[in-house]
């Protein structure tokens, strides 16, 4: 469904829009995509990153939280992060009141990690946003998490 601003545009002029957002979306994501990987240790995957990452800024977490914001299955959630506890990088916790619910928290050696290959990330970074103004920064990430939004409402 449209937003009421949307409808109002030129379908022309949203076509030209989209097709730049296409082009430029799979340049970036095949890029940062490669840049981060880079960066990654060999043992891990970079699915196995952004699982240790998110872990990392939230503390701990259930399988299907990680399944709904990663946007994959229960399954192949399970099978990353058993490949993580078997390199010690997270536990697996029970809830004190509900057997049933398992929390995923990082060990130490995942914080490490997490916090050592985030550094080499934003180094990376850094290197392109310093290709931009402050403004234009700000302005881009205001609208790239505006439509986070969007996409976490739909």
């Amino acid at each position: 469904m449209f937003h009421q601003g949307v409808i109002s545009m030129d379908r022309h002029f949203l076509d030209s829009i989209i097709e730049r957002y296409e082009e430029a979306s799979l340049t970036v994501e095949r890029k940062m995509h490669a840049a981060i990987s880079e960066r990654i240790p060999s043992q891990l995957t970079i699915d196995q990153y952004w699982i240790i990452r998110y872990l990392r800024k939230r503390d701990r977490s259930t399988s299907s939280e990680l399944a709904d914001m990663f946007c994959v299955g229960k399954s192949s959630i399970t099978a990353i992060t058993t490949r993580l506890c078997d390199k010690n990088l997270i536990v697996r916790i029970p809830d004190g009141h509900d057997r049933r619910v398992i929390y995923l928290q990082l060990t130490r050696e995942g914080e490490r990690l997490a916090d050592e290959i985030g550094d080499r990330i934003k180094d990376v970074l850094m290197l392109y946003l310093n290709h931009f103004e402050e403004q234009e920064t700000i302005r881009f990430i205001e609208t790239y998490e505006k439509l986070a939004g969007v996409l976490t409402q739909t």
